[in-house]
């Protein structure tokens, strides 16, 4: 298993041990599906010129874990994204953590093995205007963004989010960039753990609060 990060910034305008407590209850996140680049009005007032309302940009910066499911070949990837709150946004003074896993560029064998969760050490999450006239925990950008697969859910136990996708991500395939908020605004270096549709886990780089 290789782990590998690199960095980089960019100017966009569209889109380890967790410390679960033994028997604690998860607690479900509420997630919402939106439009890109709307999203980013709710961490930046900089709108687009000649886009069509509502449409912000952010000045975002990635993070890349890679890995290798078990029996496939090539490299997947766990894109983390960040980018501050700026006022006066909603967001003003949070930080954005945006995440891909991405397989894009994974062969699978006879029986392809594919990615059913993704778990990060995250901690509290910041609840925010993700769609007019409510509050949510995640967002997922299922329009203007890159990506084919949803999530199912988001279930936190202590520090610890389980992210489950509404299928597994195949090699081949890319899940849609999902995102939480956090009152850190410096962003970690951490471990989040990926599970696999045969069975079995692995460790890779990310950046969490």
């Amino acid at each position: 298993m290789t782990v590998k990060i690199t960095m980089r910034v960019a100017v966009i305008a569209a889109a380890g041990i967790f410390g679960a407590a033994s028997g604690a209850q998860a607690a479900p996140l509420a997630i919402v599906n939106v439009d890109a680049p709307a999203i980013n009005c709710v961490f930046s007032p900089t709108k687009i010129p000649n886009a069509p309302p509502p449409a912000c940009s952010v000045v975002v910066n990635d993070a890349i874990g890679t890995f290798t499911p078990p029996g496939d070949s090539g490299d997947a990837r766990l894109q983390s994204r960040t980018y501050p709150g700026t006022a006066p946004a909603p967001a003003a003074a949070d930080m954005a953590y945006v995440y891909r896993v991405d397989l894009t560029a994974v062969q699978g064998a006879t029986a392809a093995n594919c990615v059913t969760t993704l778990a990060l050490d995250f901690g509290p999450v910041v609840k925010l205007p993700y769609r007019p006239g409510a509050k949510f925990d995640v967002f997922v950008v299922t329009v203007g963004g890159l990506g084919s697969v949803e999530l199912a859910s988001a279930d936190q136990v202590g520090k610890t989010i389980t992210f489950t996708f509404s299928k597994p991500v195949c090699p081949g395939a890319t899940s849609y960039f999902f995102g939480l908020a956090s009152k850190k605004t410096h962003p970690a270096a951490g471990m989040a753990t990926v599970s696999f549709s045969l069975g079995g886990s692995t460790t890779t780089a990310d950046r969490v609060p």
